[in-house]
């Protein structure tokens, strides 16, 4: 071979290994971005669930509260009505 030729081939050569790196180098660069984008949308599936959850619980608490207002009010109902009946028993007003 000769010594002209030899050159330019160790460049082509040289000029090749380096186009794979950094075609590998681009290669792990994107596993890296796809493995990230895919985190951040588990990420944001979980989040969403836990909301999901979150709103679901808090409803139903809502809906436990509302009823022990409910429950309450009827008891005081009828504990007022209860002092009413026997005031007018005691005193002799209304029949």
């Amino acid at each position: 071979m000769k010594r002209g030729t030899f050159l330019p081939l160790s460049v082509v050569a040289l000029l090749a290994c380096a186009g794979m790196a950094s075609a590998q180098a681009q290669s792990a660069g994107q596993d890296i971005k796809r493995d990230t984008r895919a985190a951040g949308h588990d990420i944001a599936d979980g989040a969403r669930d836990v909301g999901h959850a979150t709103r679901k619980v808090a409803i139903k608490v809502g809906h436990g509260a509302r009823d022990a207002g409910h429950g309450i009010a009827k008891g005081a109902r009828e504990g007022w009505d209860a002092t009413k009946k026997g005031f007018k028993e005691v005193f002799h007003k209304g029949g």
